[in-house]
């Protein structure tokens, strides 16, 4: 029987590609979409061609799974993205990744998105030197991120910096220092998204 990897990575398998839903795990060898080469479950079997409206669904999953919304969450950023001027997929997944718990995981504060929703929601973090407790939040081209300057903050802030893999992305810039800080160079484009996304997929979803 094929060894259980656990939920998270069922879903990278599920999907057909990593989601790094599991922080610095998906980055090693130890990723269970990496160990495994066959779907999860002691029956195997081979999967049929995808019709038109499953492979439009499976796009729209994975970007909800990647950055943690849920339907009604998501909803609503598609329908900011269509009364937004420009291409309507970039502000979409330009809107998903101003969120504040995403930013906090991509520049290394937090192992993945989850844990950084749960240190953002706990108050470890400010925006421009103001609390801020929303996961959701937006930020803007230059704003300050900082660790509160706190024993409890620092220390769990500091162990994710000093264990990060991934690249800090272009529209993002860390301060080194005592007290962790990352500032907001840029909105993020269609170039900084990390994840790999047929966006026109989910247009046509939606706007159905």
């Amino acid at each position: 029987m094929a060894r259980y990897t656990g939920p998270v990575c069922r879903l990278c398998r599920r999907d057909g590609m990593k989601l790094f839903l599991k922080g610095t795990r998906c980055d090693t060898p130890k990723c269970g979409y990496d160990r495994r080469d066959s779907p999860p479950g002691m029956h195997q079997f081979r999967r049929g061609k995808l019709t038109e409206y499953a492979t439009q669904l499976r796009e729209k999953q994975k970007v909800k799974h990647y950055y943690g919304v849920l339907e009604r969450q998501f909803r609503s950023y598609f329908k900011r993205a269509t009364q937004a001027s420009g291409n309507t997929g970039d502000v979409l997944l330009s809107l998903l990744e101003r969120r504040f718990d995403n930013v906090v995981h991509r520049l290394g504060f937090g192992q993945s998105r989850a844990q950084a929703r749960q240190l953002i929601s706990h108050g470890h973090f400010t925006v421009n030197g103001q609390f801020v407790d929303i996961a959701s939040f937006q930020v803007r081209t230059g704003d300050v991120i900082q660790v509160k300057n706190r024993k409890k903050s620092l220390q769990a802030v500091v162990a994710n910096v000093s264990e990060n893999q991934r690249d800090v992305p272009d529209f993002l810039s860390v301060v080194e220092g005592a007290i962790p800080e990352g500032r907001v160079s840029r909105l993020p484009e269609v170039e900084d998204i990390s994840i790999p996304v047929q966006v026109q997929l989910i247009i046509e979803l939606c706007s159905k």
